[in-house]
């Protein structure tokens, strides 16, 4: 098993866990704080809580997506962790929406079929698997939008109509522009603001 957070740190002596043993080995981690878990491509992932101007960013997202709710949705960012037994991955998304039934549950392993959205703002120690192993797995999953917020480049990419091998479209714009969302939401996403604070130092 390999915990990686900016840098890879792998534990030793440990046999190979099956999915449902490296769910147990994350309910039991005790992490530092500023750090979260997620279960990629058989690793236990930990990863820094993202950088204060993020959660400006998730307010905004969330702010505008709200009216559009599909009925008896709800959206947030709080963190909760979401599996996809079929594919061995447990993620904690950075914004997510989701019917309210999934989320009344005492578990704290939440059914990923049940989100309707989620969008993932990368960071340094995060972007790859937010640009390829999340767009298949949530894709295969059926979530109808996956929006990446690529923090690094600037850019939000808008992945639709997905399918078990990701995701068939996607739209890319630069921060600053509008992006539609469409069905099951039916609005315009402003991504104005999202950039980074300018270097203060």
């Amino acid at each position: 098993m390999t915990l990686m957070t900016e840098r890879p740190i792998t534990i030793r002596g440990t046999e190979p866990l099956s999915f449902e043993g490296l769910l147990d080995a994350l309910d039991q981690l005790d992490l530092p704080d500023g750090y979260r878990a997620e279960i990629i491509k058989g690793n236990i992932v930990v990863s820094p809580w993202s950088k204060g101007y993020y959660s400006r960013v998730m307010k905004l997202v969330r702010r505008q997506l709200e009216d559009f709710l599909p009925e008896g949705h709800l959206i947030d960012s709080s963190p909760l962790l979401f599996v996809f037994p079929g594919v061995e991955r447990a993620y904690g998304p950075d914004i997510y929406a989701a019917h309210e039934r999934t989320l009344e549950t005492d578990s704290n392993r939440l059914d990923g079929e049940g989100l309707s959205f989620v969008a993932e703002l990368t960071s340094p120690s995060t972007r790859i698997d937010d640009l390829t192993d999340k767009v298949e797995v949530y894709g295969k999953a059926g979530v109808p939008v996956y929006l990446v917020l690529d923090m690094q480049e600037e850019e939000a990419s808008l992945h639709l109509d997905p399918y078990e091998h990701g995701y068939k479209s996607r739209l890319t714009k630069p921060f600053g522009e509008k992006l539609y969302i469409p069905d099951p939401f039916g609005c315009e996403l402003d991504t104005a603001g999202f950039q980074a604070p300018p270097d203060e130092s």
